[in-house]
């Protein structure tokens, strides 16, 4: 194994976490929880690639049909699904996700820990001849997994700290399902190769990018908001 490639291949995720772990700096999740989801999020890849190999033997559909499948089915739903499942089994019910930015933070090192073991599997055995396969998932591929798992982060933590049991319920819900939207639209434009989509990937991923950093923005602005609160009220 080149060392230099597995390098590549950790490094997107890993300033992604970090990143997010500094952003979060009024009440820090304890390392201990981050870097059980990262693993079990890691560990997430065998399930989804023994169930994708599974939903793979089913596409029986030519052409787009087929492209479509395998965005939405095969990669969005089972991807999707599994890191989900970690965040539900690890951090969701605990004490220490009490507020709504850690949703996001759960989802994203959930998230990462699977990126970084589907890009070793591409970047350092898959397609080691090709040079541009670590830059061109570093750019896209992992921080489109990021953002996907803010996406679902976002809605988990509306599931949780709703005031509306419907709305909760429904968060819920969109806390699957929408990840799993957004992950098979970025897929099926590369797959389908409809010159006319690959028209629109761009302004998708700028999209992406834009709603959801607003609203990590956002959460992370009620984190300040809640400990300036929790601070005035002790002085």
């Amino acid at each position: 194994m080149s060392t230099r490639l597995f390098i590549i291949a950790i490094t997107p995720a890993l300033i992604i976490i970090v990143g997010l772990y500094l952003s979060d700096r009024y009440d820090r999740e304890p390392l201990k929880i981050l870097l059980i989801t990262y693993l079990l999020g890691a560990l997430s890849v065998i399930p989804t690639i023994l169930v994708e190999e599974l939903l793979s033997f089913f596409n029986i559909f030519p052409g787009i049909l087929g492209a479509f499948y395998t965005a939405f089915i095969v990669a969005g739903f089972t991807e999707e699904y599994f890191k989900r499942l970690v965040v539900l089994k690890t951090a969701y019910n605990s004490k220490y996700f009490n507020e709504k930015l850690d949703g996001i933070v759960y989802a994203v090192f959930a998230s990462m820990g699977f990126a970084t073991v589907e890009n070793v599997i591409y970047v350092v055995y898959r397609y080691s001849n090709n040079p541009y396969i670590g830059l061109y998932r570093g750019i896209l591929s992992v921080p489109a997994h990021g953002v996907f798992a803010v996406t679902m982060g976002y809605y988990l933590s509306l599931a949780k700290f709703g005031s509306n049991e419907l709305r909760r319920k429904r968060s819920y819900r969109r806390s699957l399902y929408m990840p799993i939207i957004f992950h098979g639209i970025f897929d099926f434009i590369l797959m389908a190769n409809i010159p006319q989509l690959t028209i629109i990937f761009v302004p998708y991923v700028i999209y992406l990018w834009w709603l959801n950093e607003r609203r990590l923005s956002r959460y992370i602005y009620d984190s300040k908001s809640k400990f300036i609160g929790i601070r005035e009220k002790r002085e």
